[in-house]
């Protein structure tokens, strides 16, 4: 009987050794799925927020295209002589008015040209910032 008793005690401590075995590998294969799972729904998210990214890019690339064009349309026609730029004038002199008088007020070429600059930059910068600051919205403070 005590060999009967040894096989039954070896086959115990086999099944419960395999049982350990099952339920170790049981756990790791469901915390491997589970981060697989969570791995797969980032890489989803991150898909969507860069076709978003592109998008708002996409968008404010193209209005800042457009609006460059606007500029562009009006300084060739200011150069053309088609369309003018219309300058507010202050003049203060002591002396009579005479006939110099009457002519209207011009922007000499220089100041034309630095005018149309810095109608450029602002554009640029306005629109890069007001895509910037909706990036933020959307995509940083999600």
């Amino acid at each position: 009987m005590s060999i009967r008793a040894t096989v039954i005690a070896v086959l115990v401590a086999l099944i419960t050794a395999l049982s350990f075995g099952v339920y170790y590998y049981h756990d790791k294969y469901s915390e491997a799925e589970l981060d697989l799972t969570l791995a797969k729904q980032i890489i989803t998210d991150m898909q969507t927020r860069q076709r978003d990214v592109a998008a708002l890019d996409a968008k404010y690339t193209g209005e800042l295209a457009d609006a460059k064009s606007k500029l562009a349309d009006l300084q060739r026609c200011v150069a053309a002589g088609k369309c003018g730029l219309r300058v507010n004038v202050i003049k203060q002199t002591t002396s009579t008015p005479s006939l110099d008088d009457a002519t209207s007020a011009r922007l000499s070429d220089t100041a034309e040209r630095d005018y149309f600059t810095l109608r450029e930059r602002i554009e640029t910068i306005t629109k890069q910032l007001t895509g910037l600051q909706q990036y933020v919205r959307e995509q940083c403070l999600k």
